[in-house]
This record gives structure tokens, sequence and C-alpha cells, in this order.
């Protein structure tokens, strides 16, 4: 009974949100959305949800470290950043503030949810009757795939040079439904990509080896700096359609595509780089237990 009255207060904020979103747009507090979307919303509040409600449930020996729970939250947030703020407001109009959303939805904020690992706590906060559809057969075979070492990093960097393509970025922009997707499939392919490279686990139950993990963040790492390099570089103006949409802050337009450019190229770089840290410090600290358990 309690959960449900905690999903109807959920709902009861949503609600509220919607309506102070359509009828007081000048007043909004900067943390509001600035076009309120029901699913990005429930995304958002669901998956915390669950997250706290798991933490009531299992004992606080199945807790996660504390500094992970801290990377969950604030992976989840720093979505709700660039999707419901004023942020998105400029990222429709701004390559550059575009680029970095992405960076945050592609890899900053889903890195930091997947170095959270809070799967478990997740799976206990969820209500009975999500958990069969979650394990059946469609969904697990649509995971492994996602998962999969070779489909992973080519729907990585695939989805980064797809949405990029001038014709295509074109009508995204324009296009209110392209657009959700758009934010939608980079947000919810950087969180299944990190996860399978962060996952602190041994082979098996990880799906991968360590050594598997670090090829594919070398993988992943050139098609990034080269598409960086490019756009940064560039002389002329490849995505006009945010002279259509009418820039908001006083920049040419080459210095908005060379400085979305190399958010592409240093930031997602530097992704990398940590990344492989990581997977080091995690491969080391499972050799240890390796050795303690054989002792």
């Amino acid at each position: 009974m309690k959960a449900w009255t905690g999903y109807a207060a959920l709902l009861l904020l949503g609600a509220a949100l919607d309506i102070t979103v359509r009828l007081f747009p000048a007043d909004l507090l900067v943390w509001l959305p600035w076009e309120f979307s029901w699913p990005e919303y429930l995304a958002t509040a669901l998956t915390l949800g669950w997250f706290f409600r798991g933490l009531k449930v299992l004992p606080k020996a199945q807790h996660p470290p504390l500094w992970r729970s801290f990377c969950f939250v604030a992976g989840v947030a720093s979505f709700w950043i660039v999707l419901q703020t004023r942020i998105d407001y400029y990222a429709q109009h701004m390559f550059f503030v575009h680029r970095a959303a992405h960076f945050v939805l592609h890899h900053f904020g889903a890195f930091f949810i997947a170095l959270g690992m809070s799967g478990p706590l997740l799976w206990a906060g969820m209500p009975g009757f999500l958990k069969p559809v979650i394990a059946s057969r469609p969904v697990q075979a649509t995971l492994a795939f996602l998962q999969n070492p070779v489909t992973a990093p080519f729907l990585f960097v695939g989805l980064l040079y797809f949405w990029l393509i001038p014709q295509i970025h074109t009508r995204v922009m324009l296009d209110a439904n392209l657009y959700e997707l758009m934010n939608w499939t980079m947000a919810v392919n950087g969180v299944m990509f990190w996860s399978l490279i962060l996952d602190s686990r041994a082979k098996p139950p990880a799906r991968l080896s360590h050594l598997m993990r670090a090829l594919l963040i070398l993988v992943i790492e050139l098609p990034q700096m080269v598409l960086g390099a490019i756009l940064s570089l560039t002389e002329h103006d490849i995505y006009p359609v945010y002279m259509i949409c009418g820039r908001v802050l006083d920049m040419t337009a080459l210095n908005d595509q060379h400085y979305g450019g190399l958010i592409i190229w240093l930031p997602g770089t530097l992704t990398s780089f940590a990344a492989m840290i990581v997977v080091l410090v995690t491969m080391r600290m499972n050799e240890e237990k390796a050795e303690r358990e054989a002792a």
C-alpha cells in the first residue's frame, strides 16, 4: 500500500510540474523543466524511487559502497539537468551546448550511472509485476545484443556519427519527436556501454574479460577523436540548421562548431582514459581477491 501511495505522489508531482511549466513559463526556477516531458520525468522519478526503496528493502550488507550510490544519483541527476532544465533550450539553439549535453548523456552521466553498480538496488525496489518482464527472454536478448562485444562499440560510435550526419541532424533539430528519440538513444546506449565496461566483477559473471574491456575502450576512442578533429578544424559551417533555429549566444557559426568538435575530441578522450584506469584497477582488485581465495 505504501508503495502505491508513493507512485501516486510521483504522478501528482509530475502533474504539478506539467501545469506549472505550461502556466508560468517565465517564472520557473532554474532546476525546473524548460519543456516538461512525462517520459523523461517518469524515467528519472521511478529510477530514483526504486533506488531509495531498494536501500530500505535490502540489508545493509548488500548495499553498494556510499561512493557508488553517490555516483549513481549524480549520474541520474545529470540526465535530468541536461534534458529538463534550460540547458535543453540552449542545446536546441547552440551546437556546442548540444554537444555538451550529449557528452553528459553518452559519457559523463552514463559513466557515473554505470560506476554506481546499483542494479541489485533497482531490482529490489521495483514492483514485483515488472520483474518477470525484465527477466523475460525478449528483454534479456535485447540487453545481450546491446552489450555484445561486437555490437556495443559499433552502436556507441555509430550512434554518435549517425545523429551528426548533416542532413539527419537538420531534420532532427526541426522535429521534436526525433529530437527526443535522439536523446533517448544516446542516454540508453551510453548506460549500456559503460555498464559493460565498468562492471567491477570478473568474468564470469561479468560479460567481458578485463582485456576485452580495455580493447573496446581503444576501439571507441580513435573514431571519436577523428570526428572531433574534423568538426573543430573544418573551415565551413556544416550545420546551418542552428542559423535557422537562431543562435541565442553571440557566437559565430564556425566558433560554435569548433567548440562542439573540441567537446567531442577532448572530454571524450579523457572519459576513455578514466575508463581504462577503472578497468586496470578493477582487474588488479579481482586478481588479489582470487589470490586470497586460493590461499
